[in-house]
């Protein structure tokens, strides 16, 4: 068996176990306990609902296992909020809530747009000045990068600062 570390985005609602076999129409095993503390979770970032009740993928978990997997989508590590950067949320520190910034992870086109002779931006802005050694037409590789969307309404590319990496105030917007 292989050890794993996952980052998803869920719906909690507390719940007994017995009440989730309720809810799913199923007979309670006689070696489980049905008053144990837990939670139902609808997962939203894959997996077909298994419920006409939800949209998503719907498990039960134990309240121990629950709360050392998952934390609400506010007063996240940087490291989650990297995560869920990567799976195409948008993310902001708690301190720029109202101010409309946030973060996004920006992926590389994979080709060079060219409309006739003209190569788009991304392109040209690499290309060598006159007089210059090198293949004037070959751009460096595109590489993904975090942009963030600013108070003024601009996307500027963007790094972090200490405070923000050892911050645990990010939450997904």
């Amino acid at each position: 068996m292989t050890q794993h570390i996952g980052v998803k985005l869920i719906n909690a609602f507390p719940m007994t176990r017995q009440a989730y076999n309720d809810f799913r129409g199923w007979q309670l095993p006689a070696d489980e306990n049905g008053s144990d503390d837990g939670y139902l979770v609808e997962y939203l970032d894959g997996g077909k609902p298994n419920t006409d009740r939800f949209d998503g993928y719907v498990s039960w978990s134990p309240k121990e296992v629950f709360e050392k997997a998952y934390r609400p989508v506010s007063g996240l590590s940087f490291g989650i909020a990297i995560e869920a950067l990567r799976q195409g949320k948008k993310v902001a520190r708690a301190g720029w809530n109202g101010k409309g910034m946030w973060l996004a992870y920006v992926k590389p086109y994979t080709e060079a747009v060219h409309t006739g002779s003209t190569p788009c931006f991304c392109s040209r802005v690499f290309e060598l000045p006159e007089g210059a050694q090198g293949d004037p037409k070959r751009a460096p590789e595109q590489l993904p990068y975090i942009a963030m969307k600013t108070a003024d309404e601009k996307l500027v590319p963007w790094l972090a600062s200490q405070t923000d990496v050892l911050a645990e105030d990010w939450q997904i917007v």
